[in-house]
């Protein structure tokens, strides 16, 4: 009925060990019906049913439309498998109404989708399904959240969650991220560290109740992109997994938004670009350029690895370059000689510099972007 959707039922019936077929359904009862709905997603979770010959005056309270919270970009391996990644996602959305996605392109990794998912789980329920189902090798980008942006010419509102949309920053008036309300049960004895882990992520308290003599609820509102990366995985480390956690959405709040762009040799690199709380900046960025340092490979010529906000370098790591013993074959003669021999490898390796083009493997991507999604099975 929220839908305006309107279908002529083929058959009704029971489930039971088997589909058990009945002339009709009524309130109250549980079983299926068949409709020839062609398209899955004009059937949404909570929607009410009913006569098209006798309707009911109103739909059923509660239903809400889901909306994604958390976004991420999927890219094939293998730039060539676009097609078949398209396929699957095809497959996958045919009983997954929930997923939402449209076609994004990255300079650095091909063609690809820009997906949005109901939370974390759901994103990690997609990406085993693509991988397992499936058999696709991918590639997802760090999980992001829908930031609401105030521009100061003619107060416009603008909503992104990618950071190739992310404006000018001096037309930004104000930026607003989504706040959610954790609860969080767990023992007696856990309750001092997770609750300095809450405020370690921007978390106030706002409730603590005893359920029991063994057991406490904490409430805690906090920034769901603070809770995308790391927090799962520190919660069950700290509570030695006797946790549980839960969430929902409450509002959006202002917060101090920045784009942290990654660049090697000056260059940037448009699929490791993030949307960061902008005090945080400089850790987060310390991570990415000591990832790639570590699974990069080493050139003729130095590698400079920068994370900037706008022109502001606030990390570096360099990849020192191969070096070649050019004084090898030089057995004596004037000191002179061999520093002609240096200079020249020296300019030399300033020109391949200038020309020299770094190219990203797949495995650097992979220690950067699925960083969190390692974290979060290990938790």
């Amino acid at each position: 009925m929220n839908n305006d959707s309107e279908y002529e039922v083929e058959e009704t019936g029971f489930f039971k060990l088997g589909l058990v077929k009945t002339d009709e359904l009524s309130a109250g009862d549980v079983g299926y019906f068949i409709a020839g709905i062609k398209t899955v997603s004009d059937v949404r979770v909570g929607d009410t049913v009913t006569g098209a010959a006798r309707p009911a005056p109103a739909p059923l309270p509660g239903f809400r439309e889901v909306k994604p919270v958390v976004y991420s970009s999927i890219y094939p391996m293998d730039s060539a498998d676009y097609y078949e990644l398209k396929v699957a996602m095809e497959k996958l959305k045919l009983n997954d109404a929930s997923l939402i996605y449209e076609k994004d392109s990255s300079a650095a990794l091909g063609f690809g989708f820009r997906c949005g998912f109901l939370g974390m789980l759901h994103l990690e329920v997609v990406q085993e399904r693509l991988e397992r189902e499936y058999d696709q090798a991918i590639i997802m980008t760090a999980p992001s959240v829908r930031y609401r942006l105030t521009l100061s010419h003619g107060g416009e509102v603008i909503i992104i969650d990618n950071p190739a949309d992310y404006p000018d920053p001096s037309r930004i008036e104000t930026a607003e991220e989504p706040y959610i309300k954790a609860q969080i049960i767990t023992p007696l004895a856990y309750i001092g560290n997770l609750i300095t882990l809450c405020v370690n992520k921007r978390g106030s308290q706002t409730g603590f109740t005893h359920l029991d003599e063994k057991r406490v609820e904490l409430t805690f509102e906090m920034p769901l992109a603070d809770v995308l990366f790391d927090f799962y995985d520190k919660l069950k480390s700290t509570s030695r997994g006797y946790a549980s956690f839960d969430y929902e959405i409450i509002d959006y709040r202002p917060t101090e938004l920045a784009k942290l762009d990654i660049l090697i040799n000056t260059k940037p690199v448009d699929a490791l670009a993030q949307l960061v709380y902008r005090p945080n900046a400089p850790e987060r960025a310390r991570k990415v350029c000591e990832r790639l340092k570590d699974s990069m490979s080493r050139q003729q010529f130095k590698i400079a690895i920068q994370g900037a906000i706008g022109g502001t370098i606030i990390a570096r790591e360099t990849v020192n370059p191969l070096r070649k013993d050019v004084l090898a074959k030089c057995y004596g003669g004037d000191i002179s000689r061999k520093r002609k021999l240096l200079e020249k490898q020296k300019e030399g390796k300033k020109r391949m510099k200038m020309v020299g083009d770094v190219e990203l493997t797949q495995e650097s991507f992979m220690a950067v972007l699925r960083e969190n999604e390692d974290d979060d099975r290990r938790g």
